[in-house]
């Protein structure tokens, strides 16, 4: 259904709780066509991706481990993907510290 949740199970090392919420938020985007978070749909989405998470949890642990790992990295394994994350958490902390201290910008 989604090509972007790659296969967890096998992960050399394990899947992180990152990984997995990761995983969960994706699919609960895909299905619900939530993309961006309001006030409006803000907790059911939280709500879902937290029962999804622990449903992937819980698959994880019951299964046997594979025999063959995957053979897609996780995006969070990926280092394009974390330097997209720090540039991002970079450019909001710079957003923010623009707000403490008052100065003129856009949204």
């Amino acid at each position: 259904m989604c090509r972007n949740i790659t296969t967890l199970r096998g992960l050399e090392p394990p899947a992180t709780d990152e990984e997995v919420e990761a995983a969960a938020r994706q699919y609960v985007r895909k299905v619900t066509g939530v993309q961006k978070l309001t006030d409006a749909t803000r907790e059911a989405f939280e709500a879902a991706v937290a029962a999804v998470t622990a449903a992937t949890v819980s698959v994880l642990d019951d299964l046997p481990e594979r025999r063959v790992p995957p053979t897609t990295v996780p995006p969070l394994r990926r280092a394009e993907v974390q330097e997209r994350i720090a540039r991002r958490i970079a450019e909001r902390e710079e957003h923010e510290r623009m707000h403490e201290l008052g100065v003129a910008h856009t949204h």
